[in-house]
């Protein structure tokens, strides 16, 4: 094809517009002159061509730990090897700080393609020297085709993006190419996102309560509150399928706000031997005034604060350490309990149980389901009640759904369970029904081993 008045870049490659100082391959604008100058053209003679975009894995973790100017070294490095992988009529720019594209003219076939996004793949996920350091990241890459998969630069460039994004979902380090499901998939996403937006404002918000109960009698100790959307025509959305959404585009602080005052408010409806638990994600506990709004949430309803528990997971807690310890202990001043959710499944829990003042340890449910079956669940379910009570923690157990798990517990010396055995979530309405079924329940048992 005859390009558009190019300008040549470092590299020798026709392309338009400045090159980048760091990496030596095209900024974002002369890359999108380049793209623009072959649509053109392609549009004129049919030629197919491809477009890649490309995403660091890791780098950030090398920035942020190493140092900005071990990052800009990185990024140097990046720029050569990507520079080693392409022909040398391709383009190549840097389009963000980890982001880069690649237009491969005259690519007709799609292998062609897809096999440089795996060389890329293979060249960077091999380690750097910077300095004496060693460092590993990696990238992941996704793949379109004119014309198949868009006409126009805006079209391209997102097909690239979205197969992007499905590489990365995948587990990073892959290469994916667009198909049309991905964009039948984003736009229902976006659709779900506009009334995700509107959700908090329409009332379609609501709490449902799941019992948790003493191990030992059976006596209900508490509930906690688990989100859910009352959606118009898709019904009860659960948790699962709306609060990574939700985090991704920053709405889980008032989301969470919500739920705070929200399940502050019902609780002080129920006995006042009854707890709640409200968990509160990472977003909300780094960044969020959680204290703050703890303090509002429990001055505005009057519910004692030993009456609340707040649910954190490691996530939460490995953000910012320091301010997450100063955190923790300033609202286990005011009252309120701390709990320590999903146990078992991060990387840093033992440190946590070390270093953080906690009241509770929840079991993950995944141990839990595998208690009577597999002796590791049940040594790791012993181990962690028995550690819990020689710290002064309460243990609970998540997900109980056998009377086989309950006896087990039982014999472990597990303090709290919550799970399907004893009750599913209910809304805000069937609390006094509930509480008036598990403690008549907690009394039979009561009865069943006083009796002579």
């Amino acid at each position: 094809m005859t390009h558009a008045a190019p300008l040549p870049n470092a590299l020798g490659i026709e392309a338009a517009g400045p090159t980048d100082g760091l990496t030596g391959l095209l900024r974002r604008e002369g890359f999108l002159a380049s793209l623009e100058a072959h649509l053109h053209d392609a549009a004129q003679d049919g030629t197919p061509f491809a477009v890649l975009a490309l995403d660091l894995d890791r780098f950030k973790a090398v920035n942020d730990t190493l140092g900005h100017h071990y990052g800009d070294a990185l990024l140097r490095g990046v720029g050569r090897r990507i520079r080693a992988c392409i022909r040398g009529t391709d383009i190549a720019g840097r389009i963000g700080g980890d982001e880069f594209a690649l237009l491969l003219p005259d690519t007709p076939q799609p292998d062609a393609a897809a096999a440089l996004g795996e060389r890329l793949t293979d060249m960077l996920a091999r380690p750097f020297l910077l300095d004496g350091q060693s460092a590993v990241i990696g990238c992941s890459v996704g793949v379109a085709h004119y014309p198949a998969d868009g006409t126009d630069a805006a079209s391209l460039l997102r097909a690239a993006d979205l197969a992007l994004y499905q590489a990365k979902a995948e587990g990073r380090g892959t290469v994916r190419r667009f198909v049309p499901a991905l964009r039948s998939r984003a736009d229902a996403r976006r659709v779900l996102e506009g009334e995700l937006r509107a959700a908090i404002g329409l009332g379609q918000l609501e709490l449902h309560y799941q019992p948790q109960v003493a191990v030992a009698t059976g006596a209900l100790t508490g509930f906690e509150a688990l989100l859910r959307w009352n959606h118009p025509s898709r019904g009860l959305v659960p948790p699962g399928d709306f609060v990574a959404l939700a985090e991704e585009i920053g709405l889980i602080v008032p989301i969470g706000e919500w739920v705070l005052r929200t399940a502050c408010r019902e609780a002080t409806t129920w006995p006042a031997d009854l707890h709640v638990a409200v968990n509160v994600a990472a977003p909300q506990f780094a960044r969020g005034d959680i204290v703050g709004v703890v303090r509002s949430a429990l001055a505005e309803s009057g519910l004692a604060a030993h009456r609340l528990e707040i649910e954190v997971t490691e996530t939460s807690l490995l953000h910012d350490v320091t301010r997450a310890i100063a955190t923790c202990q300033r609202l286990r001043a005011m009252g309120v309990r701390i709990s320590l959710d999903d146990f078992g499944t991060g990387y840093s829990s033992l440190t946590q149980l070390r270093d953080f003042p906690l009241d509770r340890v929840k079991i993950d449910r995944s141990f839990i389901a595998g208690i009577g079956e597999r002796a590791d669940s049940a040594a790791i379910v012993q181990a962690v009640v028995a550690l819990g009570a020689s710290l002064g923690l309460r243990t609970t157990a998540e997900g109980v759904e056998t009377e086989e798990q309950m006896q087990r517990l039982v014999l472990h010396g597990c303090a709290d369970a919550q799970g399907f055995l004893i009750a599913r979530p209910v809304a805000a309405g069937a609390i006094p029904e509930t509480i008036e079924r598990l403690r008549e329940a907690a009394a039979r048992l009561h009865l069943q081993e006083t009796r002579p």
